[in-house]
């Protein structure tokens, strides 16, 4: 059955082309979003830019007919942008709902709608508020599931079994670890490699199995996307950046590291209001990235100055990597839980020839208001690349930090 969807202004910051992800449903637009995604246009950042973006698609398709009538998709739906006189507002309005701003007209719509179409009407929206609202009012409304993807059903990345022997291989994916009584092995596709398991890198000896497996992949060429999944403490950007020094200044593979994290704008401004050059402004949010090179350096006797002047690392915003195409680099994206699937999607099409990229993050740490632990980028790029062998991905539970740490993040 055809249904009436309505789209809240934050599912079309999410994913500018929400409108193509409904089948042949209808798709509402109603005026107020088309009037909030015009002043978000002139935000910094990721908000500013998916706001642009998504009214170049209500502007591509404004070219195919009338928006108000309806514009037939590619998908078979039908757009529509919804518009509602003052006095429709009025009527349709819940009356204990008395300020004007856009959660309240979305639900004015809804009940428009709801009153003047025979299809059922679903609002859909990131934000719990205004779902809550909707559900009190008994109009239907759920979050933007496109891009969801179940946490609790991603794999851990490794199995336990008694012996080789035993298992199925048709049961398995590329890049699965095992670890059984004759040691610990990956399987490539077709068969099973050793894992060495004294294996030393950069200095770093893994503390238990899961930062073996991370490593392995971290110092296999051939894997060129590896996400790490675990609580804070567990290692996964200090393994990364030992797996990155060792490949640059060791083996010569890749021409540089780049280490990027999204950076969660404090009192509501974004980077580019900070004062200061690029590196004063990203300092204080990679400060944890530079207290694990500062110890790789003590490990290795090797001067941090050196090592910085270089060259050889770039710590960079992910505002500013958008565009270019990075052949040969090592590039680790650090807290990749707080970026959506379509920012994931915008820096894994990045990479260039021989490029490997490693995300690391905590789905159970997000930052930003829109996302959880199910829609952000770390865990949606993780299960969509679930079975490739250009990918692995591991989750590491056991914190290694210290015991303090590791208290804290059990019982906190």
């Amino acid at each position: 059955m055809v249904k009436n969807f309505i789209l809240d202004t934050n599912v079309l910051i999410h994913d500018p082309e929400a409108v193509y992800a409904f089948q042949d449903n209808n798709v509402f637009n109603p005026l107020p979003v088309l009037e909030e995604l015009d002043k978000l246009k002139r935000e910094q950042g990721r908000v500013g830019k998916n706001a642009r973006q998504a009214i170049r698609v209500l502007e591509e398709l404004r070219n195919n007919g009338n928006l108000h009538d309806g514009v037939k998709l590619e998908n078979g739906g039908m757009l529509f942008i919804s518009v509602l006189s003052e006095s429709d507002f009025d009527k349709h309005q819940v009356k204990f709902l008395f300020e004007k701003y856009v959660d309240n007209w979305i639900i004015s719509y809804a009940m428009y709608l709801r009153q003047t179409r025979k299809e059922p009407t679903v609002i859909v929206s990131k934000d719990i508020s205004l779902r809550l609202k909707a559900g009190a009012l008994g109009l239907h409304a759920e979050d933007y599931l496109t891009d969801k993807s179940e946490l609790s059903r991603l794999p851990v990345g490794y199995m336990v079994a008694d012996k080789l022997s035993d298992i199925d291989k048709s049961l398995l994916y590329p890049n699965l670890y095992v670890e059984c009584n004759d040691g610990f092995f990956r399987f490539n596709g077709e068969d099973f490699e050793k894992v060495d398991s004294k294996i030393k890198v950069f200095n770093v000896t893994p503390r238990n199995k899961e930062q073996l497996f991370s490593l392995d992949a971290l110092l296999n060429d051939e894997i060129k996307l590896v996400s790490l999944i675990g609580i804070a403490g567990t290692g996964k950007t200090f393994l990364a950046l030992a797996a990155a020094l060792q490949k640059i200044l060791t083996e010569g593979v890749y021409d540089r590291i780049i280490v990027a994290r999204p950076l969660i704008p404090m009192g509501g401004k974004d980077i580019g209001y900070l004062p200061g050059a690029l590196e004063e402004k990203i300092s204080p949010w990679m400060s944890g990235v530079m207290d694990n090179l500062e110890y790789l350096c003590r490990l290795n006797s090797i001067s941090f100055k050196e090592l910085m002047k270089k060259d050889v690392i770039e710590l960079e915003a992910l505002t500013y990597i958008r565009g270019r195409s990075i052949p040969r680099q090592f590039i680790i994206i650090d807290e990749a839980q707080n970026l959506t699937p379509l920012e994931v999607k915008t820096i894994l099409t990045r990479a260039g020839e021989g490029t490997k990229i490693v995300l690391t993050g905590d789905p159970y740490q997000i930052d930003t208001p829109y996302l959880d632990e199910s829609s952000n980028g770390l865990v949606h790029a993780a299960s969509k690349f679930r079975g490739k062998e250009l990918a692995c991905h591991i989750v590491l539970s056991k914190g290694e930090r210290s015991d303090l740490a590791s208290l804290a993040a059990e019982l906190l």
